[in-house]
């Protein structure tokens, strides 16, 4: 069959400018082509939805000298952090815990403790923070930093799992590292408030289905495992909530009869139902408003 000539036939040079405006269209709606980040603009960066690196160039952290009370924990994950930068082999960390007892201050002061005492001319130790619902995208977070010449600790605070949410299996696969394995210049440090990430009622729902119950609870233990250094976080006593409260007092250099700070430190402790380093440092707060001083 022989299809018609065209009355007009069309030329390069009429179809030419038609191409172009597609193209041109198909460029708009693409996404944009981003540029390389630079990983030496800053030693702490974030990992946010669109799956790239964003330079953190003030971390919010505590200094390691006022993270009381916490001394073993404190000791442990600075020791394993130091091994890491070294070059050493060294555990993934979870830091789980009652609340406000500076699990997230500590993985960011052993941070900047480390990077403190390496030599000038040593490559300094990174830090990557990625946000519990971007989870889904820590594989990708691993394939970005494999190969990178620097040492990097990613950090997920206050992780954990509840319903129908599937995306502990992003964080399963992320340690374990697939065929490739775990990157050897990436560890993982999480913090949580339970020891077992996934929630009770998501392993009791795997067990009224399963047809060996057992496998369920394998499974809420299997992810916990993947951490092999557990570091437990306990209410402190009330000694050790006072000794809190004098630290922040010195470092900042807060004017205040010491029996009114311990008095009005008891009573805020009091009245918020618990003792934690939060619980002090929010009193520091008030009393340094209340004083008229600023905290360095």
């Amino acid at each position: 069959m022989t299809l018609p000539a065209p009355t007009d036939p069309v030329t390069l040079d009429a179809i030419l400018p038609v191409l172009e405006r597609i193209a041109a269209a198909l460029e708009r709606a693409g996404p944009a082509l981003r540029p390389p980040v630079d990983v030496t603009a800053a030693d702490a960066f974030l990992w946010g939805p669109e799956r790239r690196l964003v330079p953190v160039p003030r971390v919010n952290r505590v200094e390691i000298g006022l993270l009381t009370g916490i001394d073993r924990a404190r000791d442990t994950l600075s020791e394993n952090t130091g091994r890491f930068a070294a070059g050493l082999p060294a555990n993934n960390a979870l830091l789980w815990g009652a609340r406000g007892m500076g699990k997230s201050s500590l993985v960011k002061a052993v941070h900047a403790e480390i990077n403190a005492r390496r030599a000038a001319d040593a490559l300094p130790l990174k830090l990557v923070e990625i946000h519990r619902e971007d989870i889904e995208a820590l594989p990708d977070l691993m394939a970005t930093l494999r190969g990178d010449a620097h040492r990097w600790i990613v950090f997920c605070d206050d992780l954990s799992f509840d319903g129908d949410d599937t995306s502990y299996k992003s964080l399963k696969t992320a340690l374990d590292g697939g065929i490739e394995g775990r990157p050897e210049n990436v560890l993982f440090y999480a913090t949580s408030n339970r020891r077992h990430l996934l929630a009770r009622e998501m392993v009791e729902n795997e067990c009224s289905t399963a047809i060996n119950p057992g496998e369920a609870v394998e499974e809420k233990v299997s992810l916990s495992d993947r951490f092999g250094l557990w570091l437990g976080f306990h209410k402190c006593s009330q000694d050790e909530y006072l000794a809190m409260v004098r630290a922040y007092v010195a470092r900042h250099a807060l004017v205040a009869d010491p029996d009114t700070v311990r008095a009005e430190a008891l009573e805020w402790a009091t009245t918020r139902g618990s003792r934690s380093g939060r619980t002090a440092f929010q009193y520091i707060q008030d009393l340094a408003g209340r004083l008229g001083q600023r905290l360095g």
